[in-house]
């Protein structure tokens, strides 16, 4: 799994920062079965690896994400583990087949400071 994330780092030339295994994630898990499948990262917080995965369209309702610690992700979602280690910024989309869309978007990490 690590190898897989690493290589995956190497080839989109990001650093290498895997979430901890008891860390939580934002996961919509009623939505796994649409596409494409969403993935971001933002900065990790109290416990939080900063991962929200959701399928099809994003919803603004409260509960839309469950927390789900890293460690049960395999059960849920096994196409997302190569790109975990994707430091906070990155941003995935996976559609059907290889499709794969991965880019580092900086308004993620943006300091919310930056804006007053």
């Amino acid at each position: 799994m690590h190898d897989d994330q690493q290589k995956t780092c190497q080839r989109f030339d990001a650093q290498y920062m895997p979430p901890e295994i008891d860390e939580k994630m934002g996961i919509a898990l009623e939505t796994l079965d649409r596409l494409p499948l969403h993935a971001v990262r933002l900065q990790p917080d109290n416990g939080d690896c900063g991962w929200y995965i959701h399928g099809g369209e994003n919803s603004e309702d409260a509960n839309f994400y469950q927390a789900l610690h890293v460690s049960h992700v395999a059960s849920y979602c096994t196409k997302i583990i190569p790109y975990l280690a994707l430091p906070p910024g990155w941003r995935v989309l996976l559609g059907s087949d290889s499709y794969e869309d991965v880019w580092f978007d900086e308004k993620l990490i943006k300091n919310i400071s930056d804006d007053t």
